[in-house]
């Protein structure tokens, strides 16, 4: 009996599925929130080298401020004053010839720096001076941020295969709220940049978890129902966190305000049920059979009861049941196994680190950053919404490719676009952020009815893992525009396109039952599995029945 059948016995998408979706939807809200954080507490506003000394010795006791700053700072081509250099003593005559002479010493800025505080009253670079030369470390947490979800995937996932998806669920709304907050009390940049890993790397376990639990508790017919509103969690974060943001300008309480409300999802918690699957799986039928017969009790199917039995879900999986753990070495023991994660994790790769490259450049074309922001969020539903149409007519496979390929297309669009035509860049951008979205939504469902129960978390695991990998190198990827304008759309269009190609490699899996064993994956039938060892005790009998024979004769 296939655990499919069982679930649509008691109802693959009742009220209790409905439950345990609605419940994972909200609790995701704070990771997506930290997701895009970077992009408004990094945010390095104008500024210019600090001129209060000269005022204590009253040299400018009578100039205006703009007086001030003109003996003071030279002046670049657009005509804002410099960044990071001021003149080595006041040039006086500025005030009546407004050129500034090519040979006045310049030196680098002496008494820190003054911002410009009209759009942000604080950020990481203002807290701690990441300018100029300390420019990129503003950027980098953003990179170690992820190098911590990277490394949480993994962690996370391994921990969630072993111990039960229920129990890390917690773990990781609890620890990814305490670093969050911990961050804001942060007293240097190297303080806030671990607490920042550590955020990442607990609160990362909640995607992967929810996701395997969504897809785990319902039938086939609802499974890329279920990927698509999973998916939409994102873009409800992601549209509400540019709000959020807008009316929050400082950045300790902007984290603040999008951590507190993983407490919400700590207290949900209580109703979430373990995955009867991962239950099954290790041998533990008594615990599935309280979940199960706790489903069928919310989704009114009283009278399916009596026939769940914990005997009967035993025969369920019939191999490798309870007598082994399983770890990510077992991704790549078998030969199909080891052909499906590589082509997996090439594909979470470009999907992450082009949705992200595209996510995190809302600043270079000139538009409103909260506005842009909020556009890129926005777009995502009617491109997810598409995803329900796209999975059943197209199937899995054609819908990430195409999704992809469309991505890397309107990347290069771009390259061709002038910089100056900010409007009809952002909305090919939007385009593009909506085909990733598309690509997004769907990987994520993809690869969970790919991989086998026995190892599902730990494949979800090191996709996440490189998929954050990804995502870390997005903004690194940014940084190559200050070598050639249009370096990071080559840069991001090709691993799009390539990854189109790859993506379509994977085999279709609409219409078909989860794979439960590395033995489903690899093509060994159960049936067979069964007859060998059948076979195996019918010998073991009949050995032990002649070695019988042979005592009774030698006494």
């Amino acid at each position: 009996m296939k655990f499919e059948d069982l679930l649509s016995e008691i109802n693959g998408f009742g009220r209790f599925q409905k439950m345990v979706l609605c419940i994972n939807f909200f609790g995701r809200f704070s990771l997506g929130c930290h997701f895009l954080l970077g992009n408004f507490i990094a945010v390095i506003p104008s500024h210019h080298c600090s001129i209060s000394s000269l005022d204590a010795d009253e040299i400018f006791e009578n100039l205006t401020q703009e007086e001030r700053l003109t003996v003071s700072i030279p002046v670049q081509d657009d005509g804002t004053p410099a960044s990071c250099h001021m003149f080595s003593y006041p040039q006086f005559h500025l005030l009546s010839n407004s050129s500034s002479p090519s040979e006045v010493a310049l030196v680098q800025c002496q008494n820190g720096w003054e911002y410009d505080n009209s759009m942000f009253i604080s950020t990481l670079a203002t807290q701690w001076d990441l300018v100029c030369d300390k420019r990129a470390l503003s950027r980098l947490t953003t990179t170690i941020f992820f190098i911590g979800v990277m490394f949480g995937a993994a962690a996370f996932g391994s921990l969630s295969a072993m111990f039960g998806r229920k129990p890390m669920l917690l773990v990781s709304y609890m620890l990814g709220m305490g670093f969050g907050l911990c961050s804001t009390f942060s007293s240097s940049f190297v303080m806030f940049a671990v607490l920042r890993f550590f955020t990442g790397f607990t609160i990362t376990g909640s995607v992967i978890i929810s996701t395997i639990l969504n897809v785990e508790w319902v039938s086939i017919e609802h499974r890329k129902l279920v990927g698509v509103i999973d998916s939409l969690s994102w873009t409800f974060a992601f549209m509400s966190f540019p709000l959020i943001a807008y009316f929050i300008r400082e950045w300790r309480w902007l984290t603040v305000a999008i951590s507190l409300p993983t407490v919400t999802a700590i207290i949900t918690w209580w109703w979430v049920p373990e995955s009867a699957r991962w239950l099954i799986a290790n041998g533990r039928v008594d615990k599935a059979h309280y979940y199960l017969h706790k489903c069928a009790v919310m989704n009114r199917k009283q009278e399916v009861t009596v026939s769940i039995k914990p005997e009967n879900l035993a025969k369920i999986i019939v191999t490798d049941r309870g007598n082994r753990k399983y770890s990510y070495l077992d991704l790549v023991r078998t030969p199909k196994m080891r052909r499906l994660t590589l082509l997996t994790g090439i594909t979470w790769f470009a999907v992450a680190t082009v949705a992200y490259g595209i996510s995190f450049n809302i600043s270079s074309f000139g538009l409103n950053m909260y506005l842009t922001q909020f556009v890129y969020g926005a777009i995502e539903i009617p491109a997810k919404m598409s995803n329900y149409y796209l999975l059943d007519k197209f199937g899995r496979r054609v819908t990430q490719a195409g999704s992809l390929l469309f991505v890397g297309i309107s990347l290069m669009i771009n390259i061709f676009i002038p910089k100056d035509r900010s409007v009809v860049r952002t909305v090919i951008a939007v385009l593009g952020k909506g085909c990733s979205a598309t690509s997004f939504g769907t990987v994520i469902l993809y690869s969970s009815e790919l991989y086998p129960t026995v190892v599902r978390q730990n494949g979800m695991g090191y996709t996440s893992f490189v998929a954050r990998l990804g995502v870390s190198v997005a903004p690194l990827i940014l940084l190559s525009d200050d070598v050639w304008s249009y370096f990071s759309q080559v840069i991001l269009s090709s691993l799009g396109l390539s990854a189109a190609f790859v993506a379509y490699l994977l085999p279709e899996t609409r219409g078909k039952c989860l794979p439960e064993t590395i033995e489903d994956v690899e093509g060994i039938r159960n049936d067979d599995l069964l007859l060998q060892d059948k076979n195996m005790d019918e010998k073991e009998g009949s050995r032990l029945k002649w070695k019988d024979n042979l005592i009774v004769q030698n006494t």
